[in-house]
C-alpha cells in the first residue's frame, strides 16, 4: 500500500471550515511528503536526512526504504494482539516488527531512538528549525473538542497540553508519545511495543510520567524547572487503567 492510497482515506472524509474545529489528519502529512518530493526532486528519505536529522544531530533517525525489513540494530520489536471471538488474546502477541516504511511514509514511517525522539520534540516545541520565537506555528490554538479541558488545545499539527507541546499515536506494533515545554526544556518521550490499545493510552502515559517527573528535585548543581501542569499523575494513571484491554497476570 503506497502513500497515495493511504492518503485517499483521509481525502475522502468530509471537510470542515478552516481554523474552526480540530480534526486529526494523517493524510495531510502524506500529501505534504509527496508535495515536497515533487517540489525538490528529492526523496522524502533524503529530505529527512538533510533538513531534520543532520541539523538536529539525530544519528538514529531515518526514513528507511519502502522494502519490508526489520529495524536495524538492537531495535525494540513491535507487536499486536490477535482477537478471538471479539476478545484480545493477551497471551499470544504477534511480532510485526518487519514492515515497510510505506505504511506510514512521511506521516509515521520514520525509525528513531527514544533519545532522538526527545531531542526532536524539544526542537519542535522551541521551533529551532523554523525561526524560533519568531515562528507563529503555535499561535491561535483551537480547543481539542467541545468537551475538552481548556488547557487541552491543538494547533500546528501538535497537541498543547498545559505548557507541553507534542504528539502521540500508533503505527502497527508501536505506540509513541513525546511532549516538551518550550520555556524550560522539560521533555518526556515514551514508546510501547504493542499498538493494540490504540493511541490514547500512550498519550496518557506521557502525561502521567510528566506529572511524576515534574515533582522530582533537580540534580545536584542543576536548577529545577519552574512550571506547573494542570493535571496530576493519578488522573492519567486511572485513565490508563480504565482503558486496559488485558487483565494483569495472576500472582503466584
Amino acid at each position: 500500500m503506497g502513500p497515495l492510497e493511504l492518503a485517499a482515506y483521509g481525502v475522502g472524509k468530509a471537510r470542515t471550515e478552516i481554523k474552526t474545529k480540530y480534526r486529526n489528519s494523517d493524510a495531510a502529512y502524506m500529501l505534504l511528503g509527496l508535495a515536497l518530493e515533487r517540489a525538490t526532486g528529492k526523496s522524502a528519505s533524503t529530505l529527512y536526512s538533510e533538513y531534520l536529522a543532520a541539523p538536529l544531530e539525530l544519528e538514529g533517525t531515518v526514513l528507511p526504504s519502502p522494502a519490508a525489513a526489520l529495524p536495524e540494530g538492537n531495535a525494540l520489536s513491535g507487536h499486536y494482539l490477535p482477537r478471538e471471538d471479539g476478545e484480545f488474546v493477551c497471551t499470544e502477541p504477534v511480532d510485526i516488527s518487519r514492515m515497510s516504511s510505506s505504511i506510514g511514509y512521511t506521516d509515521s514511517g520514520a525509525v528513531s531512538t527514544i533519545d532522538d525522539l526527545g531531542r526532536y520534540m524539544r526542537a519542535m516545541a522551541t521551533q529551532t528549525l523554523a525561526g524560533g520565537e519568531n515562528s507563529t506555528r503555535w499561535a491561535e490554538p483551537l480547543p481539542l473538542s467541545d468537551s475538552a479541558a481548556r488547557w487541552r488545545q491543538t494547533t500546528g499539527g501538535a497537541h498543547l497540553v498545559g505548557p507541553l507541546i507534542g504528539q502521540y499515536g500508533t503505527v502497527p506494533g508501536y505506540a509513541t508519545a513525546a511532549f516538551s515545554d518550550p520555556e524550560t526544556g522539560f521533555t518526556v518521550a515514551v514508546v510501547m511495543n504493542n499498538s493494540s490499545g490504540g493511541g490514547m493510552p500512550i498519550g496518557y502515559l506521557a502525561w502521567e510520567l510528566a506529572a511524576i517527573a515534574s515533582k522530582v528535585p533537580a540534580a545536584s548543581g542543576e536548577t529545577e524547572p519552574e512550571f506547573a501542569l494542570p493535571f496530576t499523575a493519578d488522573t492519567y494513571h486511572k485513565r490508563i487503567a480504565d482503558r486496559a484491554i488485558c487483565s494483569p497476570p495472576a500472582e503466584d
